[in-house]
């Protein structure tokens, strides 16, 4: 079968990273294009300076993958939906919950794919985890998901406005392995949202869940601290106890497991090679994938969180 021709639009640092040379070496797919407000270019495809030039340049284009920031990927999903494209959403998908449900809804009807990409979930070791918790009570679980803004996201000044998650931004990436783990659902119990004066989206944030999971209710054992000013060795990493005693170490962002201190999964990080495999699929199957939890609960955590000042950050 002749690969799906692809495009991109958005050419930012995570199109750069991952995106364009995960495409590169995919059989599945062909790059046509890319989209750049700036003018940026990729070798061998034409840029396009907008969505409507490149479906009026490309009338056969199988799928297009949104990259851009995140308050304007609604608009451009459903103009690709409308072009008869099939849309792949960088994460988080949208800043609102009821723009991922409409998404879904205006797919369907016009018969095409969408699928909200959470790479994190790709990593060698959630799958094991996943299957170890199963059935299992959990006596804690505490995440550390602390890294340095200014390597990560240098100059994105948009992640700090309304819309943009601040430190959620990776931390979702921590909520969406939590939520593909967990034996039961988890829920928001409460929040703390440490904010920048200058800033409108969160620095850092501690969160405690609840679930029925948990082996003693009410005790607040299931946590997650997100913060965006380490320095030095960055931290993607769970702890997790179940009630028998076992302990799961699962770090590196989801490519390490060691139980009992036995390490028993460790791969190189191969998530968007994950994400445009599973994507390949799910075109042929003609299916759409709308993962909403781990945007769910960065929600709810905003809703029931409670602000807290700190000093104005500079990048």
């Amino acid at each position: 079968m002749a690969p799906y021709t692809i495009a991109v639009i958005g050419v930012g640092k995570i199109a750069q990273d991952q995106h364009l040379p995960v495409i590169g070496k995919n059989p599945d797919f062909q790059l046509v294009g890319v989209v750049s407000g700036r003018g940026l270019s990729v070798g061998g495809v034409p840029t396009f300076r907008t969505a409507a030039e490149l479906y009026a340049a490309l009338p056969d284009l199988d799928a297009v993958a949104i990259c851009t920031p995140p308050n304007v990927r609604h608009a451009l999903a459903r103009e690709a939906l409308d072009a008869g494209v099939h849309v792949l959403l960088e994460k988080p998908p949208f800043p609102t919950t009821r723009e991922l449900v409409d998404i879904g809804d205006y797919a369907a009807r016009k018969d095409r794919v969408v699928f909200t990409t959470w790479h994190s979930q790709y990593n060698a070791a959630v799958e094991e985890t996943r299957k170890r918790l199963a059935g299992q009570k959990l006596k804690s679980l505490a995440i550390t998901w602390k890294e340095d803004v200014r390597r990560w996201h240098p100059g994105q000044e948009w992640i700090w406005e309304v819309g943009g998650f601040g430190v959620f931004d990776p931390g979702i990436n921590a909520l969406s392995i939590l939520t593909a783990i967990m034996p039961q659902p988890i829920f928001v119990k409460s929040a703390r949202l440490v904010t920048p004066s200058n800033k409108a989206m969160p620095i850092a944030a501690d969160v405690v869940f609840w679930s029925d999971a948990e082996a003693e209710p009410g005790t607040g054992q299931l946590t997650a601290a997100f913060d965006w000013r380490q320095e030095g060795p960055q931290s993607w990493d769970y702890r997790i106890e179940t009630a028998d005693g076992t302990v799961l170490d699962l770090t590196l962002g989801g490519s390490k497991l060691a139980v009992d201190g036995t390490v028993v999964v460790e791969a190189p990080s191969a998530e968007y090679e994950g994400i445009y495999e599973r994507f390949a699929g799910l075109l042929g199957r003609r299916e759409s994938v709308l993962d909403a939890a781990p945007f769910q609960l960065v929600a709810d955590a905003f809703m029931v969180g409670r602000r807290e000042d700190t000093d104005a950050f500079v990048d």
